[in-house]
């Protein structure tokens, strides 16, 4: 499933947080409505089945609460998305990938076979269950994971053992450090860890650009692998590094050969090796990345063709430290982008219609929902995660906080159903944006407003209710806070509700006025 994701190590947040986020996209052609909701250690699956795959695990007996943002209809599966469990750990899951055939020759994925013929028949096949995949990784990993490197490992345990019918992204998060996992073929996967002072950028293509493979089969101080990663690239030539580095001057000339910076490690790029860099990359794909690192790094060139990189380079970096401290604000923005200021804007008056809307969008009619969890060191254990939410298209929607060590969330984000109506927060905000996309700049202002009321009343909330937690400098512990903390969702969601029923009436009467019937003589 198409997404964005953005990543934010402590030393380069606004707050010290660690800070994770991503966009979930639908297919083309439909919605997908979500809600979020908590799951309860009662309502967790001990045995679990996967809908689309059929593969069957046996889970612990002794999982954690969890916030989880899962379809609102379950045909296909759960399907939770993102959330943070008790432990204060945070996992998003999943960001699609592509690949390369030398990978998927190399290690298939397992995909579902079918059973053939009806049992007792002749010639009858039974069935073979497929691997593991998006719908079911938050689901068999959030609740049982004590800090982000347990995630990792949990997780790359299940992808060993079962496998995966699709190529994908993962991030974990607790108070300290960020790790992005990636999937490649049906059972091997690798892991780094976000630098503290880094921020990540990850459109749908393989993004990790430099990884120590000593490292990972060592100390895993900061990359992880499956066990056996280097003999099977060995095997199959999967590794594309040169054996020196040549090392030239101004004028382009040789002057010398290094080895590797440290000649005891063996480093190769992933990407390389494992990722695609195809036509539709430099449509799709590339120019995301090019975009949030424009936007958070915005002294390096990118708009020129002759410095720094172009929407459609290969080696746009994965990982950058930013000209400033990154806020939840620039997460909002970057994860709403659709190449403001350039010729490329399909709302924008540059270019021309061979440049707008020549390549794929952040902020497009198919976001689904955006969680972004905050994990802040300086906040009582018991009300550090933060969980921000939006719904519906980036470009038109607003982000609101909600503490995440709750017994349940409230409903107007948690009673999303199939039938549109605006008692829901997912279905106004897409009624919101279907009005404002054809009326573009005249209600611009009124969703510049809306972010600015719901994010600033949001803020204020948070901090009113971390003060209520903290006391007197003995903070309330994890039962007491609970109820605390539900009382100051149920005072944001209120806030919410009333800001978004006021940009739905401030839209509608904007739009209405610019229908092609629209005739400005009254009656009276």
């Amino acid at each position: 499933m198409p997404c964005t994701t953005l990543l934010i190590g402590k030393k380069a947040s606004y707050d010290g947080s660690t800070i994770i986020a991503r966009n979930e996209d639908s297919p083309g052609g439909v919605f997908t409505p979500k809600k979020f909701v908590v799951i309860q250690p009662k309502d967790q699956p001990r045995h679990y089945r996967s809908v689309l795959s059929h593969v069957e695990i046996e889970l612990p007996d002794d999982p954690m609460r969890y916030t989880s943002v899962p379809d609102a209809t379950p045909k296909d599966g759960i399907w939770a998305e993102a959330g943070v469990n008790t432990a204060n750990v945070a996992m998003s899951a999943t960001e699609t990938l592509t690949s390369n055939e030398r990978v998927l020759g190399a290690d298939p994925l397992v995909e579902l076979v079918r059973a053939k013929g009806n049992p007792g028949e002749d010639g009858y096949e039974s069935e073979v269950a497929g691997g593991i995949g998006e719908e079911d990784m938050v689901t068999i990993v959030l609740p049982y994971a004590h800090s982000a490197r347990e995630g990792v490992e949990l997780l790359g345990s299940y992808l060993e053992r079962y496998g995966t019918y699709e190529m994908n992204g993962i991030a974990f998060s607790d108070v300290d450090e960020i790790w992005w996992m990636e999937t490649v073929g049906g059972h091997h996967w690798i892991a780094k860890r976000v630098p503290d002072d880094c921020y990540v950028t990850m459109p749908n293509q393989l993004g990790i650009d430099d990884f120590d493979l000593t490292d990972a089969l060592g100390e895993k101080v900061d990359h992880m692998c499956s066990a056996d990663l280097a003999e099977w690239m060995d095997a199959n030539h999967l590794d594309l590094s040169l054996d020196v580095v040549e090392l030239v001057d101004g004028d382009g000339d040789e002057v010398a050969e290094d080895p590797w910076p440290d000649a005891s490690h063996r480093f190769f790029n992933p990407r390389d090796a494992f990722g695609s860099h195809s036509d539709s990359d430099h449509v799709y794909n590339t120019p995301r990345a090019w975009a949030m690192h424009r936007f958070l790094n915005p002294g390096l060139g990118w708009d020129d063709p002759n410095a720094g990189w172009n929407p459609e380079d290969d080696d746009i970096p994965w990982c950058m430290t930013p000209q400033r401290k990154l806020t939840i604000e620039d997460v909002k923005y970057a994860l709403s982008l659709h190449y403001q200021g350039t010729p490329y804007d399909p709302y924008g008056d540059r270019g021309d219609a061979s440049t707008r809307g020549a390549y794929r969008p952040i902020g497009i009619n198919r976001n689904g929902q955006l969680a972004v969890i905050q994990i802040r060191p300086y906040a009582p254990e018991s009300c550090r995660a933060i969980q921000w939410m939006a719904y519906g298209s980036n470009a038109f929607n607003a982000l609101v906080p909600f503490f995440a060590n709750v017994d349940a969330t409230p409903d107007y984000l948690a009673n999303t159903t199939p039938h549109v109506t605006t008692e829901s927060f997912y279905w106004a905000n897409r009624i919101i944006a279907a009005m404002a996309d054809a009326h573009f700049n005249s209600c611009s202002r009124h969703i510049e407003h809306y972010n600015e009321a719901v994010t600033s009343k949001g803020h204020a909330l948070v901090a009113q209710y971390d003060r209520k937690v903290a006391g007197d400098g003995t903070p309330l512990a994890y039962r007491e806070a609970t109820p605390v903390l539900e009382e100051a969702n149920a005072r944001i969601a209120d806030m919410l509700r009333e800001q978004t029923d006021k940009t739905l009436d401030d839209v509608l009467l904007t739009a209405s006025l610019g229908m092609r019937n629209a005739f400005a003589l009254s009656d009276h």
